[in-house]
């Protein structure tokens, strides 16, 4: 059992029956009083972020996960499905364990990180920017070059996400997924 000499970032942990990862951490050795190990850790399934301290040789259980490249293939009812790049294996992956599904386009590469021990996915990592094709929105007019004034839009995938006055029907843009919000026009 490893204790809290080990931590690091990026160390997965079991903590009151949940899996953290450590963000960060600080070792304090105060001038009066036993020593202690400040850490930020968040949560695998639903990123939240919280503040623990643990006291100077505390035991803390590691667990090992893998982050396993997938190429996303299709939706199914509640899920979606996806293929393992090396080795072609197909996976089941519930709609809830993905933060922003409605970015999934066919053919995408994801991240799905597993439990190691016990063969079972986490949570799905979308990556951080798409490139999309805007299928509807509003024509923009010559010189709606207006900043922060934003339009309604539809992308490829379904989505709807807001974006600059300028920005047109057919028109390709970047969009981040952990914000869902517009990020740059592509020039083509």
């Amino acid at each position: 059992m490893a204790n809290t000499s080990d931590i690091k970032n990026g160390l997965c942990i079991n903590f009151n029956g949940k899996l953290y990862t450590i963000t960060e951490f600080q070792h304090v050795k105060p001038g009066k009083g036993p020593a202690f190990v400040r850490t930020k850790l968040k949560n695998i399934e639903t990123g939240k972020v919280i503040d623990n301290t643990f006291s100077a040789g505390h035991s803390i259980e590691i667990v090992r996960i893998e982050h396993r490249q997938y190429q996303y293939l299709y939706p199914e009812n509640n899920g979606y499905h996806f293929m393992n790049t090396e080795t072609f294996e197909q996976v089941f992956i519930d709609g809830h364990m993905i933060e922003q599904p409605e970015y999934l386009k066919e053919e995408m590469v994801v991240t799905i990180i597993f439990h190691a021990e016990e063969e079972n996915p986490l949570v799905v990592e979308m990556p951080h920017f798409i490139e999309a094709t805007v299928t509807y929105t509003e024509p923009g007019v010559k010189g709606d070059t207006a900043t922060n004034t934003l339009k309604p839009a539809t992308i490829d995938t379904g989505a709807e996400i807001r974006v600059p006055l300028f920005i047109n029907t057919d028109d390709r843009i970047k969009v981040d997924t952990r914000t869902g919000q517009y990020a740059e026009r592509i020039k083509e």
